[in-house]
């Protein structure tokens, strides 16, 4: 295996991001993409993009060794970076797929937007409200030269048109709550996101200051490295993974604003395995659209799955695998139940995203600004639960306070 400064020993010097415009890409033209971060879930975001015609990828960057050793395999004349600003240098580089953790959103973002390259960025889009602020103004600075997908990819689903269906002609009425649930169950002696820390983790094969960023710094630790979902200084915790998803949906559907009031608590009930964020949790939003967003999540009962319910006056939108609409009796006496009709592959959020490259026609399906409020209200969330206290939104500051 190389040896991190093996690796270093291939490329000279570290280069940084410049500002380039990005190539056209026509319809028929091929479009050249890179990732940077290569683990489990970007190397998903790979084979999706690659199983689009048009598609090559042609540059891995990651802080592991093993990782960029992986990627060769998947794509063998791709170039292989530990930096990814290396990455961003080559200029026939079209597109950008980020998947690194989360507090390293930020920096990714605004460097590969300033070097000129269409953005997929994965969930959820900025750590901080500081880190949502910057990524907006490189976003507003580019002026929609370069298309910047979220990847909330329920955003991409049938389910939109469906709950956007049910919502035409007043069969909901008027929304005051939606009631979201998201658990999960593991075996015993599983717990949930914990990864096996291997021989080759150390200092030789891991860039660790890139991989710390601007989060506190910490001598090299292994398992913060690789199990750094456990962790807040990189970590959101499951609102980060999973309610952000659920919440992306709706805001998307029924356009909700940033959260006036955010409060969260809840615990370490269950894995003691030295892990910082919470297993089980309750979120609550207030929302300037008199409505309430309940969140409810854990890890050690998969019963309730994942559901979201929009009460309304005069119906009930209830999303799980399916989603339905239901009425209410009392306000709609000859309402019928109706169930969505509309489906949409796997792929279909990182398609979207190419296609949006190859037409001006074709919008993101999680343009900026979902990614922009999700993220804002996620941050509330955290934040109220290590705070012990409720927090609120400003918008004309676009502060919490």
């Amino acid at each position: 295996m190389d040896t991190r400064r093996n690796f270093l020993g291939k490329v000279t010097g570290i280069a940084s991001a410049v500002s380039a415009a990005a190539p056209a890409v026509g319809a028929n033209d091929k479009i050249r993409m890179g990732i940077i971060g290569i683990g489990d879930r970007g190397t998903e975001l790979v084979h999706q993009a690659m199983s689009i015609p048009g598609v090559e990828m042609v540059g891995f960057a990651d802080v592991y060794t093993r990782r960029l050793e992986a990627a060769k395999r998947i794509a063998p004349n791709a170039q292989t970076y530990l930096d990814h600003r290396r990455l961003l240098d080559d200029k026939s580089v079209d597109a950008v797929i980020i998947a690194t953790p989360q507090h390293l959103h930020c920096e990714h973002f605004v460097n590969t937007l300033g070097a000129g390259k269409h953005v997929y960025q994965e969930k959820t889009m900025a750590f901080t409200v500081d880190h949502a602020k910057r990524m907006r103004k490189a976003f507003q600075s580019d002026g929609g030269k370069h298309v910047v997908q979220i990847g909330h990819q329920s955003c991409s689903s049938g389910q939109v048109a469906d709950a956007v269906e049910f919502l035409k002609e007043g069969k909901v009425g008027k929304i005051t709550a939606i009631a979201a649930n998201m658990f999960r169950n593991t075996p015993h002696g599983k717990p949930q996101w914990s990864r096996p820390v291997y021989p080759d983790m150390n200092p030789e094969n891991v860039l660790w200051q890139s991989f710390q960023g601007e989060a506190p710094k910490h001598e090299f630790d292994a398992n913060r490295f690789i199990n750094w979902r456990f962790f807040f200084d990189y970590s959101g915790g499951n609102v980060y993974e999973n309610m952000c998803h659920q919440l992306s949906f709706w805001y998307k559907v029924l356009d909700l604003k940033v959260p006036t009031a955010v409060t969260m608590t809840g615990g370490v009930y269950l894995w003691k395995d030295g892990r910082e964020v919470p297993d089980t949790m309750n979120v609550a939003m207030q929302h300037s659209e008199e409505m309430l967003f309940s969140w409810v999540s854990g890890f050690g009962n998969n019963q309730l799955g994942v559901t979201e319910h929009v009460l309304g006056t005069d119906g009930t939108i209830a999303k799980g695998p399916q989603i339905r609409y239901q009425p209410q009796k009392v306000n709609r006496p000859d309402g019928v139940e109706l169930t969505g009709k509309n489906t949409a592959p796997a792929i279909a959020h990182m398609q979207n995203f190419i296609d949006a490259m190859r037409s001006s026609s074709v919008k993101p399906n999680c343009p900026f600004d979902v990614g922009y409020r999700v993220s804002i209200a996620c941050r509330m969330a955290v934040d109220s639960y290590r705070q012990g206290r409720t927090l609120r939104w400003d918008p004309e500051k676009e502060e919490v306070s």
